[in-house]
């Protein structure tokens, strides 16, 4: 199924330069999420994963169905101030600015295999914050996995030493 043809691009949203891939159409089309989300099972089915970590908020879609079909635990990384209990948090800058991100301190437990889950690898100031979390927790990251990569914006690189996995990328695009 080609995946890439169900993503909408929105010219200059948030801002003036950016091309924002929508996942709204794909997740719309029953079949296409159907296989999108089959397709990150028949990857991960065999790993030992104890958690599965989404990042807020598109990250939870995919996150927590994967978690729901692998059984194991779901764990939410999320904007500064949205959890309600003791967080550890990180400061990580993206396309169009600055941001925090938090996790519960008790979310992840030393040792645990974690698959960290979002929705695109853009310049990888989320992911890699959201890995800094897991590890300050004592969390051991089997791959970061991502619905679309978008390469030219070289998030891969800032994720070396980390096995990265995307379903889709728009390159030059």
């Amino acid at each position: 199924m080609d995946l890439k043809g169900k993503i909408r691009t929105v010219p200059h949203w948030p801002i003036k330069g950016v091309m924002f891939r929508d996942i709204t159409t794909l997740l719309q089309d029953p079949e296409a999420f159907k296989h999108a989300c089959d397709e990150l099972y028949d990857r991960y089915k065999d790993e030992k994963i104890d958690v599965v970590v989404g990042i807020e908020s598109r990250g939870f879609i995919f996150g927590a169905v994967l978690a729901y079909k692998l059984g194991v635990s779901f764990v939410p990384i999320r904007k500064k101030g949205k959890l309600p209990h003791k967080t550890i948090s990180e400061e990580y800058t993206l396309e169009y600015g600055k941001n925090t991100i938090e996790i519960h301190e008790d979310a992840i437990k030393k040792g645990e295999r974690v698959l960290l889950v979002d929705d695109l690898l853009a310049t990888a100031g989320t992911s890699a914050a959201a890995i800094r979390l897991i590890e300050k927790l004592g969390g051991k990251i089997v791959e970061a996995t991502f619905l679309i990569d978008l390469p030219d914006l070289k998030g891969r690189e800032k994720l070396k030493g980390y096995k990265v996995f995307s379903l889709m990328s728009f390159e030059g695009e």
